[in-house]
């Protein structure tokens, strides 16, 4: 494995730990324990937390450290006004240049949103879903742009709503997408992704605005 690989290898790992909350924000990040727990070098490591830094997930602070960045409820907004603009714009290129071996591919990880057994699996189902669509939309600046707003995306579900919401209805919205994107219908799919986005973003804030208003918290 080279060392590009190792650093992609180690970078995906790390963010799939902080989006799950494996890392939770403010856990301390020491390269000798992330070394010990993936098995992967001091160099990977390094690179990883690195870009990961850039992404806004790991904090580093001069002569301290380096932590998983916290979730600041404050900038809820502007993640999703953004993905709602980058989002519906992906689905309408997706639309204009996507193929019929994509849009299959779409179908086929459709086919088990009946057989998936919990909310992690209909999750990976919805994200699935996304990235073909990225994949179609032909612009990879795109892709890694909308690739880190999904992962913060998916760190406030697995945060806030995990445990309560049924993603079944979520999942079940891109059999409309897929159809409009069958049809090449640009117009159809971005107001119908848009919409999605919205939903999910209402989600959210609603069970963020319950956990502040709850007695327990703080």
């Amino acid at each position: 494995m080279t060392e590009t690989s190792k650093s992609q290898t180690a970078y995906e790992a790390l963010r799939r730990m902080i989006v799950r909350l494996d890392l939770a924000p403010g856990d301390v990040l020491r390269e000798d324990d992330l070394r010990e727990r993936l098995g992967i070098g001091r160099t990977p490591i390094r690179e990883a937390l690195q870009r990961l830094a850039r992404e806004h997930f790991v904090t580093v602070i001069p002569r301290r450290g380096m932590f998983v960045a916290g979730i600041d409820v404050s900038e809820l907004s502007m993640l999703f006004e953004t993905r709602t603009v980058l989002e519906p714009y992906a689905a309408r290129l997706a639309a204009a240049r996507g193929t019929a071996e994509q849009w299959a591919e779409m179908a086929v990880e459709l086919e088990g949103t009946d057989a998936a057994t919990g909310n992690e699996q209909l999750m990976a189902i919805d994200r699935r879903c996304h990235e073909i669509m990225w994949e179609a939309a032909g612009n990879r600046f795109l892709l890694d742009t909308l690739d880190t707003l999904y992962a913060q995306s998916d760190r406030l579900w697995h945060l806030y709503l995990a445990e309560v919401a049924d993603m079944r209805h979520a999942v079940g919205e891109h059999a409309a997408i897929l159809h409009a994107l069958e049809k090449g219908d640009g117009d159809g799919v971005a107001d119908l992704v848009e919409a999605h986005v919205r939903a999910f973003d209402a989600d959210i804030r609603a069970a963020v605005t319950a956990r502040l208003e709850s007695p327990l918290a703080g």
